[in-house]
C-alpha cells in the first residue's frame, strides 16, 4: 500500500483529537450518558482509529504514531466493550459539582421563599433594637454581642495576642458542628409541615437584623461587614438552603394539590432532601474554616477591605456555583439531560 504519509496523518489527525476527547471525558464522567449520534460518532471515530493504526502500522519508520494509535484504540475498545458496573465508581465530584446545583436550582421557588422569612426575621429583629434597645438581652443569644459594639471593635483592634492560637482546628470543628447541627434542625423541622422550619429561619433572621442594626448605629459598619462577610457569605446562603429543604419536607407533608399518599410524596422528595443537607454541610465545612482562620482577625492585622472583599469575591462565586453550575446547554440533535 503507498499513501503520503504525511498528508494522511495531517487529515486523520483532527478525528484522533476528537475521539481523544471524547475517551477523556467518559474516564472523567463514567456516569455521564450518550444519545444515539453521539454513540454513533464514537463508533465512527474509533473504527477510523483502528484502520489508521492498520496503515501506520507497515511504516517502521513512525513508531511513535503507533503507540499512539495503539493506545488510542486499546482505549476505545474497552469504553465499547466495558461490561463492568459503573454505578459504584466514585461520583463525589460530579455530585457536587452538578447533582447538588442541579437539585437546588429545581426547587428556586423553595429558596426564595427561605429568603424572604430570613428577611422578615431580620427587619424584626433589626426593628426591635432600634426601637428597644434593651431587647438585646432577649434577642440576642451571646453574651459577647450583648455589649456595646464599640467597646468589642476597640478590644479586638487592640488585641497583641492571637487568642486562636493553638485551637483554630478545634474551634474551626466545633463551628462546622454547630452550623451543620442547626441545618440539620432547620430540615427535620420541615416534618411539622414546615412550621417548624420556618420558625427556624425566622429566629435566624432576628439574630442578624439585630446584631447588624445594633453594630450599625454604633458606627461600626466596616467591623461588621469585615467580620460577617467572609464566612457568612457562605454560612447564611447555607443555612437558608437547609430552609429550602425544610420547605420542600414540609410542602410534600402538606401535599398541596397531590392526591399521592404521603409515603409516596415523602419518597419523592428524599433524594434531594439528602443532595441539599449534604452540600450544606460541605459549604459549612469551608465557613468554619474561613470563620477561626481568617474572620476573627481584624484589622490591624487584616484590613477590613481585604475581608469584605474576599466575602463579596465568595458570594458571587457561590451564587454562580449554584445557578450555573451542571447546567448544559441542550445542543441540536441532542437529547436533553
Amino acid at each position: 500500500m503507498i499513501i503520503d504519509l504525511d498528508k494522511f496523518i495531517a487529515a486523520e489527525r483532527p478525528l484522533w483529537n476528537e475521539l481523544e476527547a471524547l475517551l477523556k471525558k467518559l474516564e472523567d464522567e463514567p456516569a455521564g450518558r450518550q444519545n444515539l449520534a453521539q454513540v454513533q460518532r464514537f463508533h465512527y471515530l474509533y473504527e477510523r482509529a483502528s484502520a489508521a493504526l492498520g496503515k501506520i502500522d507497515t511504516f517502521a519508520a513512525e513508531p511513535e504514531i503507533r503507540r499512539y494509535l495503539e493506545s488510542l484504540v486499546a482505549r476505545a475498545y474497552g469504553e465499547i466493550h466495558e461490561t463492568r458496573d459503573k454505578s459504584h465508581r466514585p461520583r463525589l465530584t460530579h455530585w457536587f459539582l452538578a447533582t447538588f446545583p442541579q437539585t437546588f436550582r429545581k426547587h428556586c421557588n423553595a429558596f426564595f421563599l427561605s429568603i424572604a422569612i430570613t428577611l422578615a426575621g431580620c427587619a424584626f429583629g433589626g426593628l426591635a433594637i432600634l426601637f428597644d434597645p434593651s431587647a438585646k438581652a432577649v434577642l440576642l443569644p451571646f453574651s459577647h454581642l450583648q455589649g456595646d459594639p464599640r467597646q468589642r471593635v476597640a478590644q479586638e483592634e487592640k488585641a497583641q495576642t492571637d487568642r486562636l492560637s493553638g485551637i483554630k482546628s478545634t474551634f474551626s470543628a466545633q463551628l462546622m458542628t454547630h452550623n451543620t447541627q442547626v441545618s440539620i434542625t432547620t430540615l427535620g423541622l420541615g416534618i411539622t409541615w414546615g412550621a417548624g422550619t420556618v420558625v427556624m429561619l425566622f429566629y435566624n433572621g432576628v439574630i442578624l437584623g439585630a446584631v447588624s442594626v445594633d453594630y450599625v448605629q454604633a458606627g461600626q459598619s466596616k467591623f461588621l461587614a469585615g467580620w460577617l462577610l467572609p464566612h457568612g457569605s457562605f454560612e447564611i446562603p447555607a443555612i437558608m438552603i437547609a430552609g429550602q429543604a425544610g420547605l420542600i419536607l414540609g410542602a410534600a407533608m402538606i401535599g398541596w394539590g397531590k392526591r399521592s399518599r404521603l409515603e409516596t410524596r415523602l419518597r419523592e422528595v428524599a433524594p434531594d432532601l439528602v443532595t441539599l443537607i449534604f452540600g450544606v454541610a460541605i459549604l459549612l465545612i469551608w465557613a468554619g474554616l474561613v470563620e477561626s482562620f481568617f474572620s476573627q482577625y481584624h484589622e490591624p492585622a487584616i484590613p477590613y477591605s481585604l475581608k469584605i472583599l474576599f466575602g463579596i469575591v465568595e458570594l458571587v462565586a457561590l451564587g454562580l456555583f449554584l445557578w450555573k453550575s451542571g447546567s448544559t446547554p441542550t445542543k441540536a440533535g441532542e437529547d436533553a439531560p
